[in-house]
C-alpha cells in the first residue's frame, strides 16, 4: 500500500496570511483593487469590494519566500525558482538561475528583478524568461535588505542592505550612480513619498528617515517607539499621512507636514504588521500579519482616525479543539490556543465566522475598544461540547480553559461569547481546581462537568445554576476526571478517571446515595473518553497506548486496539459508528473496523494529529495538527468508489501523506494505484457435506413441470397460425389511397413434402445419446443439459426415453441412475425431485414390469427419504429458532 486506502487529500481551511507582505493590484477590467495574500505554499486572491476570495493558485512545491506583482502577473519565489502567475491560477512563466532562496522580487517594466540571500541580483525579461543581467554583491561590504525603485528615475533602482548604505544604479549601463553612507543600522524598508526625490527609509532601531535623493540630505527624522519599522505606506488622496507597521501588532499614522504622530491604531494586529498598503487615491489601508488575518481600514472618522471596515481572519495559533456541527456537516467548530471559538465552512468562506475570544469581562472589554486587552483574555481553550437542540433559545456551546475551573458557555445562532461562567461555590478560594472534561446533554438542558480533583458536577444550561453533584464530598473519583458523557435518554452520566475507573451514576442522584450504580475497572489509567450518541460504544484512551471500546447496554469490553507507539490524541466514529478512527503523537491516524476488530488504514503525516472529526454525513474527515493553524480535509473515497477494507498487516509500510492544500485537490492518485488487486471469489458447489443445495435457477424453469400439459393446453393459441404470403422479387403496387402490394400472382413455393427416414436408424434424441454414452457417475454434461433446456423441452425428452425399443430400459435405468447421483452429491435438490415427478409420471408403468428397474427404485427411494430427512431437520430447527424469537 502506497496510499491511504480510504481518505484523499482535499484542501485545507483557515489560512489567510502569513509573513510575507501582501501585493496589491488595480485591475482595470474589473475597476477593482486586489489584494494578494500568501499562504505556505500557495497564495490568496482577494477582491477588495466584498473582501471575497477570488482565487486560489496552485499549490508550490514548497513555501513561498516572497510575493511581488504588476498589472499582467503575480510574481511568485520558492526557494531558487521563481514563477509568474497571470489571473492568479496559471501559471506562465518560470524563471530558474538562482543557486540559493530568493527573497526579493521587484517587477522593473518589462524585466523582473530578483535578489537572493547571497545578495545575487538579477534581472529576467518577463515574457522571453531571459537572464538579461546578473550584479553580484559582497554580504559583508552591502548585504541587500531591500529595493526600490525611485520615481522620474529612469532605469535606476535604489538598494538598501544591512549596513544601513543605500546604492543608486543604472541597470541599463550596468553602473553605480551614488552610494549613500547611512545610518549604521539595518535598512528594513523603502517606500517611495508623493514628493519627488523623497524617500522613506524605514530602519530597525524605529527611526523613520524622509531622505532626499538628489541632494542626498535628509528632511526629516522620525522615532517609533514601537521598535522596528517592518512596513510604511503613504495616502495618495492629498492627505500628507505615512503609515507605519512595528513588530508588536500597532499601526502609526504620521502627519508629515506636522512631523508627528496624528493617530495609531493601538493592536491592530496580534501579530508583526508585515504588509500595508494605501490603495491608491481611496482613504482605505490595507494590512496583513502573521497572525492570519487581513484588514481593511476606512478613514472617514471626523479626527481623521481609521475604523475597521471589513476583515479576513482566522486562528493565529494552531487550533486544539475540532469538531464538526449539526446533522448537514456545513459547519466545523473549532477552538485554538489563542482563546477564540471560530465557525468555518466547507461550503464556502463567506460563511466563516468567529465567536470572539473567551474574555473574563465581556462588556468592560469591549466598552475599551475593539480588541479584547490581553490582561482580560482567558487562558487557551482545552475542550468543548455543542449540540443543537435549544441553539435557537439559550447558549448551546461549553468550553473548558486551561488551568481555570470556570467554564464558558457560547451561542452559536448570535454567534457570540454567552453570560453564564459555570463555577460551583464550593471551589471557592481554591485555585487548584481546573475543569478538566465538559459534556452536553443532547436535549441542550444540562451540562455535566469533570474535575481535576475528581469532582463531577452538573449546571443548567439556561440559568447557569448548579443542579447536582456526583458521588461524596471527596468527589466521583480519585484523582482528575478525564471524560464524562450522558446518555441519549438522560438516565445515565458515566464517568471515567485517572484511577482507572469508569463509573456508571444515575442522572437525578437519589437523596443521601453517593454510590455509583455500577463500577468497572480498566487495567491502565484513562487519558479521555469518546462517544457516539446513535450508538452504545464508548472508546477509552489508555496510558499505555492502547484503546478499548465499551458496550453500556452489557457494560462489558468488547474490542481492544493495540498499535499506537505514542500519547493517543483524539479519535471519533463514522457516522455509522462500525469505524473508529484515532490520531496519536506517533504521527499517524489508524482507523480500526468495529466488527471485525482489525486496523483496515492507516497512514502517516508529517506533523501530528491533535484532534479530529468526521463529518455527519461520512464526506470529510477534519483534523488539526501541531504548529499548523489551519483545518485539512481528506475525503472519504467509501462514498464514490470501492475499496478493499482489508486487515492491515503489521509488517506492511505505513505511507507518509502530506497535508492538503489551499486548492481542492479533485484526483490526489491514480485510482489504479489505490485499488488493491482482490482475488475472485469462487463459491464451491457445496460448503458442507451434510448441507442440501439448491440449484440458482428461476422457478419458471422447474416448478411447472408436472403440469406441463396445463401450461400448454392454456397457452394455445385460439386459431391457428397462418403462414405469410411470400412476395414475388419485383412488388407490384394497387392504385389506392393507401400503399398496398399486389399479391394475387405469389405462388407458395414450400414444400409439403416430409422426410422419410431409415426404418434402421436409432430414433433418438441428442439428449438420449448423450445419456446412453455417460459412464458411471459421469452425469455432470447431462445434467448441465437439463438445466440449460424449457420445462417443454425438458417434458419432451423424458418421454423420448421410450422412443426406441431396443434402449428402452437401459435409457431408464441410466436417468435414474442420474437422479441417485444428483441425490448422493446433495445437489440441485429441487431439480432433481422436478425430474424425478415428470418421470414417474411417464414411465411408472414401465418401471413397474421391469423387474431391473423395479429393483433400482428402492435404492432411489433409499437416497430421496434420507435427503428430505435432512432437510426437515435443518427446516425444523430454524423454525424452532424464529418461534423462540418472536417470544422474546
Amino acid at each position: 500500500m502506497v496510499h491511504s486506502k480510504i481518505f484523499l487529500r482535499n484542501r485545507a481551511l483557515g489560512y489567510v496570511s502569513n509573513q510575507i507582505p501582501l501585493v496589491t493590484r488595480y485591475i482595470h477590467r474589473r475597476k477593482e483593487n486586489l489584494i494578494v495574500t500568501c499562504v505556505g505554499n500557495a497564495f490568496h486572491t482577494y477582491g477588495c469590494t466584498h473582501f471575497t476570495l477570488l482565487s486560489v493558485s496552485g499549490t508550490h512545491p514548497g513555501e513561498i519566500t516572497c510575493l511581488a506583482g504588476d498589472s499582467f502577473h503575480i510574481y511568485t519565489a520558492c526557494e531558487n525558482v521563481i514563477y509568474a502567475w497571470r489571473r492568479g491560477t496559471e501559471l506562465k512563466h518560470t524563471y530558474k538561475g538562482h543557486q540559493c532562496a530568493v527573497h526579493t522580487l521587484f517587477p522593473f517594466g518589462p524585466h523582473l528583478i530578483s535578489v537572493d540571500e547571497d545578495s545575487n541580483v538579477k534581472v529576467w525579461d518577463i515574457k522571453s524568461e531571459e537572464l538579461v543581467l546578473e550584479l553580484t554583491f559582497s554580504d559583508k561590504l552591502f548585504n541587500i535588505t531591500t529595493l526600490m525603485h525611485p520615481n522620474t528615475y529612469m532605469n535606476k533602482v535604489l538598494f538598501g542592505s544591512e549596513q544601513g548604505q543605500l546604492q543608486l544604479w543604472n541597470l541599463k549601463v550596468v553602473k553605480s550612480i551614488y552610494i549613500f553612507k547611512g545610518w549604521n543600522t539595518p535598512v528594513t524598508v523603502l517606500e517611495q513619498a508623493p514628493a519627488v526625490d523623497v524617500v522613506a527609509v524605514g530602519l530597525s532601531d524605529g527611526r523613520i528617515i524622509l531622505h532626499n535623493l538628489k541632494f542626498d540630505e535628509s528632511l526629516f527624522e522620525l522615532v517609533q517607539d514601537w521598535g522596528s519599522v517592518i512596513s510604511i505606506s503613504f495616502r495618495t488622496d492629498e492627505h500628507p499621512i505615512m503609515a507605519t507597521g512595528s513588530l508588536d501588532g500597532h499601526i502609526l499614522f504620521w502627519n508629515l507636514e506636522q512631523q508627528k504622530i496624528e493617530s495609531q491604531l493601538h493592536k491592530a494586529h496580534f501579530g508583526a504588521v508585515t504588509g500595508l498598503k494605501y490603495l491608491p487615491n481611496e482613504p482605505l489601508l490595507v494590512s496583513s500579519s502573521p497572525d492570519n488575518s487581513l484588514k481593511l481600514w476606512i478613514f472617514d472618522l471626523a479626527d481623521g482616525a481609521g475604523r475597521l471596515l471589513r476583515i479576513r481572519e482566522a486562528h493565529a495559533e494552531p487550533p486544539t479543539t475540532i469538531r464538526f456541527y449539526g446533522n448537514e456537516g456545513h459547519s466545523i467548530l473549532t477552538a485554538g490556543s489563542d482563546s477564540s471559538l471560530r465557525i468555518f465552512s466547507t461550503v464556502t468562506e463567506i460563511l466563516n465566522k468567529s465567536m470572539g475570544k473567551a474574555s473574563f469581562n465581556r462588556k468592560a472589554s469591549k466598552k475599551k475598544g475593539r480588541a479584547v486587552e490581553d490582561s482580560s483574555l482567558m487562558p487557551p481553550i482545552t475542550a468543548m461540547a455543542a449540540e443543537t437542540t435549544r441553539e435557537k433559545e439559550w447558549d448551546n456551546i461549553v468550553a473548558t480553559h486551561s488551568g481555570l475551573a470556570t467554564v464558558t458557555t457560547w451561542s452559536f445562532n448570535q454567534t457570540k461569547m454567552g453570560e453564564h461562567k459555570l463555577f460551583p461555590e464550593k471551589f471557592k478560594g481554591n485555585r487548584h481546581v481546573v475543569a478538566s472534561t465538559v459534556c452536553l446533554t443532547m436535549c441542550g438542558n444540562f451540562v455535566v462537568i469533570g474535575y481535576n480533583t475528581g469532582h463531577v458536577e452538573r449546571f443548567n444550561m439556561q440559568s447557569g445554576i448548579h443542579r447536582a453533584s456526583y458521588g461524596d464530598e471527596k468527589g466521583a473519583h480519585e484523582g482528575p476526571v478525564k471524560g464524562v458523557m450522558v446518555d441519549p435518554l438522560n438516565q445515565t452520566v458515566i464517568t471515567v478517571g485517572r484511577d482507572s475507573f469508569v463509573k456508571f451514576w444515575d442522572f437525578k442522584p437519589k437523596k443521601g446515595s453517593t454510590e455509583p450504580r455500577t463500577v468497572m475497572k480498566m487495567d491502565e489509567p484513562i487519558e479521555w473518553l469518546r462517544y457516539h450518541n446513535e450508538s452504545s460504544l464508548v472508546a477509552l484512551a489508555l496510558e499505555d497506548f492502547t484503546i478499548v471500546l465499551i458496550d453500556l447496554d452489557t457494560k462489558r469490553i468488547v474490542r481492544r486496539f493495540e498499535g499506537h507507539e505514542g500519547r493517543l490524541m483524539d479519535a471519533c466514529f463514522n457516522p455509522d459508528s462500525r469505524w473508529l478512527i484515532t490520531a496519536s503523537m506517533d504521527c499517524t491516524i489508524r482507523t480500526w473496523d468495529i466488527p471485525s476488530s482489525n486496523l483496515i488504514d492507516v497512514f502517516q503525516v508529517p506533523e501530528a494529529c491533535t484532534s479530529l472529526h468526521f463529518s455527519p454525513t461520512g464526506e470529510f474527515l477534519a483534523t488539526t495538527h501541531v504548529c499548523n493553524v489551519g483545518i485539512y480535509l481528506w475525503s472519504n473515497r467509501t462514498l464514490y468508489s470501492h475499496v478493499s477494507l482489508k486487515a492491515v498487516k503489521k509488517d506492511d509500510p505505513i505511507p507518509m501523506i502530506g497535508l492538503p492544500g489551499s486548492v481542492i485537490e479533485v484526483t490526489d492518485v491514480n485510482e489504479d494505484e489505490l485499488t488493491e488487486p482482490e482475488p475472485e471469489y469462487v463459491s464451491p458447489e457445496q460448503l458442507d457435506e451434510d448441507l442440501i443445495t439448491m440449484s440458482s435457477l428461476a422457478n419458471s424453469r422447474w416448478q411447472n413441470l408436472l403440469n406441463i400439459d396445463l401450461v400448454k393446453k392454456r397457452n394455445k393459441p385460439k386459431e391457428a397460425l397462418k403462414a405469410p404470403e411470400r412476395a414475388p422479387f419485383f412488388l407490384l403496387t394497387v392504385p389506392s389511397l393507401d400503399m398496398r402490394f399486389d399479391f394475387s400472382d405469389a405462388t407458395n413455393t414450400e414444400s409439403n413434402e416430409r422426410l422419410i427416414t431409415h426404418p434402421d436408424l436409432q430414433n433418438l434424441t441428442i439428449f438420449g445419446k448423450s445419456l446412453l454414452s455417460s459412464g458411471n457417475d459421469q452425469f455432470n454434461d447431462v445434467i448441465e443439459k437439463l438445466k440449460s433446456m424449457g420445462p417443454s423441452s425438458i417434458d419432451f425428452e423424458i418421454q423420448s426415453l421410450t422412443s426406441d425399443e431396443k434402449t428402452t430400459d437401459i435409457l431408464l435405468l441410466r436417468f435414474m441412475e442420474m437422479i441417485h447421483h444428483m441425490m448422493e452429491m446433495k445437489t440441485d435438490f429441487e431439480l432433481s425431485q422436478a425430474y424425478l415427478g415428470v418421470f414417474l409420471k411417464w414411465h411408472g408403468t414401465t418401471i413397474a414390469e421391469t423387474d431391473s428397474l423395479r429393483d433400482y427404485l428402492s435404492t432411489l427411494q433409499e437416497a430421496q427419504s434420507k435427503n428430505w430427512f435432512s432437510l426437515r431437520d435443518i427446516l425444523f430447527y430454524n423454525l424452532s429458532v424464529v418461534e423462540a424469537l418472536k417470544k422474546m
